[in-house]
């Protein structure tokens, strides 16, 4: 069976988050943005194709590593307080704390990713112009335009990623007969995080739509879930519900391995080497 190292603490949560979270940010930001592109109102080439393919970057920096690094800090916790629920309820817990942790992150996640995403589509030159202009239009409301968005993208994507990637790494530990090793956790990562994207593409193209729209610019406007989802498929089509699988599906697939696996790695080294071990 496979050893129990335990629940990491604050610090430890917030630093493995933040360094699992820069790792995958920086490395795969290409496929990201080729994905927001081909969601775009616009389509891809309209957007900007494959020029300027790391706009937003500075952004996307600025947003990661405190976003993860929130969201690990409240899964973390909360799948502590429910550790003594019975094997059949963790499934369940483990989809409150990765929902409760999705909320969390993204308090600090959409106002990063709201320039991020209309630096990608080529709407403003320069984080600090793109953070005027939105300022300008919409006030402080408008980094916050597509939070419940997100959130309902994101809620629905991890109950199924986190149970999936829970469940793999017991049944694999057991397999084993020991802990797992940060690979074999980051390839359960992968595969959990490819299926959960895949499957929720409508809910980030819808995401994409309405953070991209701005008011008084003459852009087309989107909001509200439902709505944006039904105007999509009836203007365009239910296919452009899906724009964007390919990259999504990859990028979190491999953003998947490499941003759990850098948190398993980085949460078993500050562990075992006892940092921080007093926050």
């Amino acid at each position: 069976m496979p050893r129990d190292v335990g629940t990491p603490n604050t610090t430890q949560c917030l630093v493995a988050g933040g360094l699992a979270g820069m790792a995958v940010d920086t490395a795969l930001y290409p496929l990201d943005t080729i994905k927001t592109r081909l969601q775009a109102r616009g389509g891809f080439l309209r957007s900007g194709g494959f020029r300027g393919i790391y706009s937003g970057l500075s952004s996307a920096i600025i947003g990661s590593s405190p976003g993860a690094a929130m969201f690990f800090l409240t899964y973390e916790q909360t799948k502590s307080t429910l550790a003594h629920l019975p094997a059949s309820q963790l499934p369940l817990a483990h989809m409150l704390a990765a929902s409760l942790g999705e909320i969390a992150a993204c308090l600090v996640r959409v106002p990063t990713e709201v320039l991020k995403q209309r630096l990608q589509a080529q709407q403003h030159r320069g984080l600090a112009a793109a953070a005027r202009a939105t300022y300008a239009m919409e006030g402080l409301s408008g980094f916050y335009r597509g939070y419940l968005t997100q959130v309902v993208r994101e809620i629905p994507f991890t109950c199924i990623q986190f149970p999936m990637y829970e469940h793999m790494k017991v049944a694999w530990a057991r397999r084993a007969r020991r802990e797992l090793r940060a690979w074999e956790a980051a390839v359960c990562g992968s595969v959990a995080g490819a299926a959960a994207a895949a499957v929720t593409t409508p809910l980030d193209v819808v995401k994409t739509r309405v953070m991209l729209s701005q008011r008084g610019t003459g852009l087309a406007e989107y909001s509200g879930i439902w709505q944006t989802l039904m105007r999509i498929a009836r203007e365009e089509g239910p296919r452009a519900l899906f724009s964007g699988i390919v990259p999504r599906t990859v990028w979190i697939g491999i953003g998947g391995f490499v941003f759990l696996g850098s948190y398993e790695q980085a949460k078993a080294t500050l562990m075992a080497n006892s940092v921080f071990s007093n926050a």
